[in-house]
């Protein structure tokens, strides 16, 4: 059985149709769907049904789920393993963070670890969703949320205030005590980043405005459609912006630098980590300042 097919086997469940795998392996949906008539012969059994509405598992592929998913386990623990017990500074390092916490303070920092270490390539995903580290989707993660799974290492990095912030204009032409007159702009989904909007000043206003990052929700209230709950170490320094409550600190919430235990030994993920360590706590006072 060869591992490639397992992969895609296992990439096509996961996604959901073969344009969907073939986007995740880069690699064309005609190849997906090739390689999967290709591994259904070698073992004399059909693995899906295909539909009209797409690929529907048959029992034959059901039973092999469990036994793909315990290989592809393996051969990531092995993998892992390997890395580990890498101890020169070269190679790739794979980092997902979020899209303010990149941009902020990594992306700023960047050139002069790349100048120390010449041997070494960035691969920089900004992302909200939560790559998995166990299979190697990622080196290093940084997110902000809860206490992350204790199958990882996890060092709290610094805690975020936040606060609520209108345009000037907006505040000029709106009373914001009214629900009548003023809304609120709010996250799009629960992965979109960690703000409470129970904690708001407004809980009055009706939400007329729901955008899925940071960056556009602040270009939102940057362009009068309403009040956002914004980080405050981005939003003050947006000349536009007036903050319109007092900062307080996002409660149960942290910045979180997270790895797996199987890479501990890997000398340039443990270099690089320490990078991201120092890049935030140069703006640790800028992120938890509360007034």
């Amino acid at each position: 059985m060869d591992w490639n097919d397992v992969q895609i086997f296992l990439a096509l469940i996961r996604a959901g149709s073969v344009r969907g795998a073939g986007k995740k392996l880069a690699i064309s949906h005609a190849t997906v769907a090739r390689r999967i008539e290709a591994f259904e012969k070698r073992l004399g059994v059909s693995l899906f049904n295909r539909l009209k509405t797409g690929y529907e598992l048959t029992k034959a592929g059901e039973d092999l789920i469990g036994a793909a998913e315990n290989v592809e386990s393996e051969l990531h623990s092995i993998q892992r393993k390997l890395v580990g017990q890498d101890k020169k500074l070269a190679g790739t390092i794979r980092v997902t963070a979020t899209e303010l916490i990149s941009s902020h303070f990594l992306i700023p920092e960047l050139s002069s670890f790349m100048e120390m270490y010449p041997h070494t390539k960035v691969e920089m995903i900004e992302t909200y969703l939560t790559l998995d580290l166990s299979r190697r989707e990622a080196d290093i993660a940084l997110r902000i949320g809860k206490k992350p799974p204790d199958n990882l290492i996890a060092r709290s990095l610094a805690a975020i205030s936040i606060a609520e912030y209108a345009s000037k204009s907006y505040v000029e032409s709106h009373d914001l005590e009214d629900p009548m007159s003023a809304s609120l702009i709010s996250q799009l989904g629960m992965e979109s980043g960690p703000l409470d909007y129970n904690n708001t000043h407004f809980k009055k206003l009706p939400i007329r405005g729901s955008f899925s990052t940071f960056r556009l929700q602040m270009e939102a209230a940057k362009h009068d459609v309403g009040i956002a709950t914004l980080p405050c170490f981005v939003a003050e320094k947006e000349t536009n912006l007036v903050r319109v409550s007092d900062k307080r600190l996002v409660e149960g919430h942290q910045i979180w630098l997270l790895r797996h235990p199987d890479t501990r030994a890997t000398s340039r993920l443990r270099v690089f980590s320490e990078f991201i360590v120092e890049s935030i706590n140069k703006h640790k006072y800028e992120l938890e300042c509360i007034e």
